[in-house]
């Protein structure tokens, strides 16, 4: 019986989805907090004018 209560079977999956849904809820915050900033679009506007002017 104290087999039974003492079983570690399972616990890694348990682990294993609460980092995912540490992560899917980090990444959501992140893609929320982006897309209400000016950040991003103008950091890809300006890596984009500087590839676009290192070609030329």
């Amino acid at each position: 019986m104290w087999t039974r209560i003492s079983s570690d079977d399972g616990q890694s999956t348990v682990e294993y989805v609460l980092v995912l849904l540490a992560a899917a809820a980090f990444a959501m915050a992140l893609v929320a907090w982006i897309s209400g900033s000016s950040l991003i679009p103008s950091f890809f506007t300006s890596v984009i004018d500087k590839v676009i002017g290192f070609v030329r």
